[in-house]
């Protein structure tokens, strides 16, 4: 039987398994349904990560009947009480020797930077910061949801641009190639129509809206390069306070890495965040590699399980 440790990684929209050996070396990944606590109920959540496991521990050769350790982090499962309910869940299904389960953005630090330090920016259809300085000592800045923050997500920068459409329709402000590039995107005619529109929007169909402001930012429109900028300035700021809280300066050496869909390689809110931290945080390090959450969770099962493995001194 082969010894293997599991890391996965609940988000909303699918949930990511990766098993791997003791070493870190990845045996087998699996990819299904979402299961955030934020949007399904717990026994739904739990089902769904215990089913997508043991179909990932049923390919790995060897087929083992369970993990050493096994660590999920799960959307949704940032409070204390979420965790310790999708705890038992689990654990209740005999899945691993040990269940360790956190919130999604610990597993995204953990893959970014280990156990050491630095700043993590998301900016998907949400945004958020995590943080940990020299001294080990955590923190976290945005995240308020899409009522109260969200700054510079996409569906805060999608919100703007409809107001942006609307307040150019009335003559508040001159026009703005963002109205034709919005109806097109939402395929409506007319400016008024986004009203209705708007009111059966999810947060994803806001979100959508993101990369059709960058587009027409890159052409030079005025109007949405001045959303675009506004997003990066709030952006910024999560990690600015980071910094100054977990690393007590911003001149400090802040090793800082991004995440979220409009944060992939060469994307315009990329380049322009990258270029404005130079000034506005300038001990600023950005990390280049990809970020893959389920593996930073399969590494911190690999990693506690050898220390479990080591012999008490």
């Amino acid at each position: 039987m082969t010894d293997v440790v599991v890391g996965v990684d609940g988000g909303g929209s699918k949930t990511r398994v990766i098993v791997g050996s003791p070493s870190g070396e990845v045996l087998a990944e699996f990819v299904g349904e979402g299961s955030a606590l934020s949007s399904r109920e717990l026994e739904v959540s739990a089902s769904t990560i215990g089913s997508l496991i043991r179909q990932a521990l049923d390919s790995v050769e060897g087929a083992p009947a369970s993990a050493q350790t096994i660590v999920a982090g799960v959307s949704g499962a940032g409070r204390p009480s979420a965790q310790r309910a999708l705890l038992a869940a689990l654990e209740d299904m005999e899945l691993a020797e040990e269940v360790i389960v956190c919130g999604d953005g610990e597993i995204a630090m953990y893959d970014a930077f280990g156990e050491g330090a630095g700043v993590l920016l998301i900016s998907g259809t949400g945004s958020i910061a995590h943080g940990r300085g020299p001294s080990g000592q955590t923190a976290r800045c945005g995240g308020w949801g899409p009522y109260v923050g969200d700054e510079g997500s996409g569906r805060w920068i999608g919100q703007r641009a409809l107001a942006i459409v609307a307040a150019a329709s009335d003559g508040r402000e001159p026009a703005t190639e963002l109205t034709g590039s919005i109806l097109t995107a939402a395929q409506l005619n007319d400016p008024s129509e986004l009203v209705q529109w708007s009111i059966s929007a999810s947060g994803k169909d806001l979100a959508a809206l993101a990369p059709v402001v960058f587009a027409t930012a890159a052409n030079g429109d005025i109007r949405a390069n001045a959303l675009v900028s506004l997003a990066v300035e709030e952006l910024v700021l999560h990690v600015r306070t980071l910094g100054v809280k977990l690393f007590l300066d911003e001149r400090a050496h802040i090793p800082v890495a991004v995440g979220g869909g409009l944060m992939m390689k060469g994307s315009l809110l990329r380049k322009r965040l990258e270029q404005r931290l130079k000034s506005a945080v300038p001990g600023a390090t950005v990390r280049q590699g990809d970020l893959l959450p389920a593996r930073g969770a399969m590494k911190w099962a690999a990693a506690h399980a050898e220390k479990q493995a080591q012999p008490a001194r």
